[in-house]
């Protein structure tokens, strides 16, 4: 015994001493500090090709505000894109637009308490481009004109942003919640979008001196990954920063902490518009940094400890008569150095709060006195052990944004940077080493009981039923004496108990332009298969047929609707939804059946090696669904109460959207907001003969499969599995049910909401012709409205905080089409803001848009579709949409090629006529009357 004790001693020192080494950074990124004290990483990555992603990374945030700076670090953030030496006032975002660039998506900003980061993700195929992004960097860390005007002007904007995040229900819990996290530490003095009294009043000198103070080299770092020449990089890198003076004088970057604090705070918060009531239980702990490969061990086994507990509470939800509708437990990263372990759990209703407590807290103790069991382990480690190797399978396809925050972490925190080989070679090695004893140790490290915070939120109207301070303490300081250990189950070996036979190709098409086979099987379906080298690990499927809801009356309407929502809760064949999860693990293997108004159809993902099991899945769900009516009826009982709240605490959001649907629709039933009586409508056995009606017969269903995959390798498996699912050669189509929206000129106010916000809604809708032309058209003129009145509204107005412009459009039933302008505002400028956006419109129906917003949505358009088409993602959504819709396969090669150019100042007027007339509708949502 003593001899294998010393055994056992020996090989955990010599093991610990193996991983008491630094993690490596990926070898591949080049790095260095300019003697400015700049530093930069620069990585060559090829996908997306001819793109770059560009990141000044500045270590200073909200935490470093004095009293009279509150926000500015923020507002600084906005200021950056108001003026800079090379590209004054509102330049930086004109030439990037003009450059293909869109505000928002490559071009953007964020502030939180301790950093500031800018992103731009660059085109680099363009030399000019590729040296001002650079420029611009350069232009952000040292050089804003920070115009006393365009301070000024940047106010209303801000304060609209503040408005429109922080002036609800949430923001008003999040001040309350926020002092119990975050106790009398700075932090809680210095939320990052500020205090409106600073924003409104601050003098310009107060930005001017957080400017020079913090934006300075020895603060600061630059991120290049993409593909280009990394020599290149450096030297722009060089040329553009090296020049920024030093700031020896500035004041010391202080770091700040969150104190931490003996026993657990309660409180109940309560608002009148929070319509779901929740249990928050967070303990702060002290963070153990990863700095060698021991520690990344740990942090391996703590996402093994994470993945159980969420597979645990996951399955409880799929168990009849569920206590809670949602749950999780977790142990994470929190702020200033410290980690989280936090629980959360929302009840059906208040009147089950106290179960749903009891419940979760029930399983953390589970956890804490029994631990995990082998199986559990075995499992998490198989799905993490799969996460791992599919990065690194893709680690040629991986997106270059997908690396730059391992650069940001290692700038502002010394976290380490790997690359997928270390993590792949190094979880491969000792994944199965850890044991369930290591796992099982994280619960006593993690479920403290200082530290913690312990919180009810929920509506004011269920006030009396929620349980107070003393009583929250009460709950989770109660330990159930009766607990048992989990028992784990047997895991299934196969998902069917018989294989199809199938039946083979009958007919085979390709079409070159997009590089399709079509392939018709012995049972009628059809089948596009696209090759594609995006990605290495990836296949996507869809498969469609007409039919759907349309087909059944308004008294199964709700049966129809909730059908395949019944059928997923059940399982297939044999095994029950929990049972099939289980057997899936270390697989990728997801599909979805779904029954629309006018289609029915099934989706997933796969990988080329889990394509079969894939197949078997989806075989399974349409042929042998499994009914378990007790888990249905729970799911049902639940969702439910979960409507019911919304109506018992109307939000602002809700009556708001609500009041759009039903006047655009006319009150139809079928576009009725559901209630919780029609949850009562739903029968279970009419939901599941429509779901073996609708996939009955799947001889009118084309599947669209892209990805990595050969044609002639696919084959066998799809014969089997496509061509053996059921046919009876019925022809049928959808049924036009004539949901037609209203007509004319129609306007409603909504007076609801405590706070000083309005929403404002307009809506152009009809019928149109759906030709190539008026679809581009349309969709030109909606981007045309995002820069105009982006620039009206925002930049001139000074008045919203982000509009948003999109366009829609439909050919089924009858082609039908819709134009929103929609944007948050104060109530005394709803109606001023509305006028400016109408008289847009006008201008640009009189005279047409401007010949440089036409240009800048020609350039936009065709730098998004050249990253569209090389994702799987749009290729599997457009060729299922072209199938079903009757439409041409090659029409995204003509769009690229040939009607990006044709958009024109002319061809967008003429749209602007057609679509922009009398026929609309403008909502406005104003606060209650007092």
């Amino acid at each position: 015994m003593k001899n294998l004790l010393l055994l056992l001693l020996v090989t955990s020192q010599t093991f610990a001493q193996n991983l008491n080494i630094p993690i490596p950074n990926n070898p591949a990124v080049k790095t260095g500090t300019l003697k400015n004290g700049i530093k930069y990483y620069i990585l060559k990555n090829a996908e997306p090709k001819n793109r770059m992603e560009l990141r000044l990374v500045v270590n200073a945030g909200s935490i470093l505000e004095t009293d009279q700076q509150l926000g500015i670090a923020h507002f600084m953030e906005h200021m950056n894109f108001n003026g800079t030496k090379e590209f004054p006032k509102n330049q930086l975002v004109d030439f990037l637009q003009k450059s293909g660039m869109k505000f928002g998506a490559d071009l953007n900003a964020s502030t939180s308490f301790d950093e500031t980061i800018y992103q731009l993700q660059v085109p680099t195929d363009s030399a000019r481009l590729f040296e001002r992004a650079f420029q611009i960097l350069a232009d952000w860390s040292q050089y804003a004109t920070l115009d006393t005007t365009e301070i000024n002007n940047e106010r209303g904007i801000v304060l609209e942003e503040e408005r429109a995040r922080f002036k609800n229900a949430q923001g008003r819990v999040q001040q309350k919640l926020l002092p119990l996290l975050l106790g009398d530490s700075r932090y809680a003095q210095r939320i990052p979008i500020g205090k409106v009294e600073v924003l409104t009043s601050f003098k310009p000198e107060q930005i001017i001196k957080f400017y020079k103070d913090w934006y300075r080299p020895d603060l600061m770092a630059v991120v290049a990954v993409g593909d280009f020449d990394p020599a290149q990089v450096e030297n722009l890198i060089k040329e553009k920063f090296s020049g920024i003076p030093e700031n020896k004088k500035g004041p010391k970057r202080v770091t700040y902490e969150i104190p931490l604090s003996k026993g657990t705070q309660t409180a109940l918060i309560v608002d009148k518009e929070i319509p779901q009531t929740s249990f928050q239980f967070i303990t702060k702990l002290p963070r153990d940094k990863t700095k060698t490969q021991a520690d990344y061990r740990t942090d391996v086994a703590e996402s093994l400890f994470n993945q159980i507990i969420s597979t645990r509470l996951q399955d409880i939800t799929k168990k009849p008569n569920p206590p809670f509708v949602f749950a999780i437990m977790s142990y994470s990263p929190f702020l200033a150095g410290l980690d989280a372990f936090q629980v959360i759990t929302v009840p059906k209703n208040a009147d089950g709060l106290e179960a749903a407590i009891k419940a979760v807290l029930d399983e953390k103790e589970r956890v804490k006195r029994f631990g995990f069991t082998k199986g559990e382990l075995e499992r998490a480690k198989k799905d993490y052990m799969l996460s791992v190797e599919k990065n690194y399978k893709e680690k040629d396809k991986t997106k270059s944004a997908a690396f730059v925050n391992g650069m940001i972490q290692n700038y502002l925190h010394g976290s380490a940077y790997t690359d997928a080989d270390f993590r792949y070679n190094f979880v491969k090695t000792h994944l199965e080493g850890i044991t369930l004893a290591e796992v099982n140790a994280i619960a006593a490290k993690v479920m403290k009981e200082d530290n913690s915070v312990g919180m009810v939120i929920g509506s004011e109207k269920d006030k009396d039923k929620l349980p107070d301070e003393k009583k929250i303490l009460e709950l989770i300081n109660t330990k159930n004496p009766d607990l048992k250990p989990y028992e784990d189950e047997a895991v299934a070996t196969s998902i069917l108990e018989q294989v199809p036979t199938g039946t083979k190709v009958v007919a085979e098409k390709k079409i070159e332009e997009i590089g399709v086979t079509e392939l018709t099987f012995g049972n009628g379906i059809k089948v596009a298969l696209k090759p594609t080298n995006f990605k290495n690990d990836q296949i996507l499927f869809s498969g469609v047929s007409k039919g759907g809801t349309s087909l059944y009356t308004d008294a199964d309407y709700f049966s129809a609707e909730l059908a395949t929502t019944a059928v997923s809760q059940g399982g297939i064949g044999k095994l029950s939804d929990v049972q099939l999860d289980k057997f899936l693990s270390g697989k990728v293997a997801n599909v979805y059946t779904y029954i629309d108004e006018l289609n029915e159809g099934v989706s997933g993902n796969t990988t080329p090696t889990d394509l079969e099991t894939t197949l078997q899945l989806m075989y399974g769900y349409i042929v042998q669904p499994r009914r378990d009516d007790e888990v249905v009826k729970g799911f049902l009982k639940n969702q439910k109460e979960l409507i019911a709240n919304s109506y018992k605490t109307l939000t602002p959001e809700k009556v708001f959207n609500d009041t759009i649907t039903t006047t655009l629709y006319q009150k139809n039933f079928r576009r009725m907001p559901i209630k919780p009586e029609d949850i009562d409508r739903v029968n279970l056995d009419r939901a599941f003969e429509i779901y073996k009606d609708r996939f009955s017969d799947l001889s009118d269903f084309t599947f669209v499969f892209v990805g990595n995959f050969e044609v002639e390798k696919i084959k066998p498996l799809l014969e089997k599995y496509i061509g053996g699912l059921p046919s009876t050669k019925r022809i049928e189509s959808y049924k036009d049910l004539h949901i037609d929206k209203v007509k004319g000129k129609v306007e409603k106010t909504v007076y609801k909401g405590l706070e000083e916000k309005a929403s404002v809604n307009l809506q152009f809708n009809g019928t149109f012709n759906f030709t190539d032309e008026e679809k581009v058209n349309l969709d030109a003129l909606a981007e045309v409205l995002d820069i105009k009145l982006t620039e009206k509204l925002r930049e001139e107005a000074a008045g919203v905080y982000s509009p948003s412009i999109s366009a829609s459009y439909n050919k089924l039933p009858t082609p039908t089409y819709n134009l929103t302008i929609a944007f948050g505002c104060s109530p005394a400028n709803a109606e001023k803001l509305a006028k400016i956006a109408l008289d847009e419109i006008q201008k640009i129906k009189t005279n047409g848009p401007e010949s440089t917003d036409i240009d800048k949505v020609k350039a936009e358009e065709k730098r998004s579709t050249e990253l569209q088409v090389k994702e799987n993602s749009f290729w599997n959504s457009y060729l299922i949409d072209q199938y079903f819709s009757g439409e041409d396969l090659n029409f995204i090669n003509r769009y690229s090629k040939e009607m990006i150019d044709k958009i024109s100042v002319e061809s967008v007027k003429k749209a602007a006529n057609q679509f922009l007339n009398d026929n609309y509708a403008k909502f406005v949502l104003l606060p209650e009357k007092k």
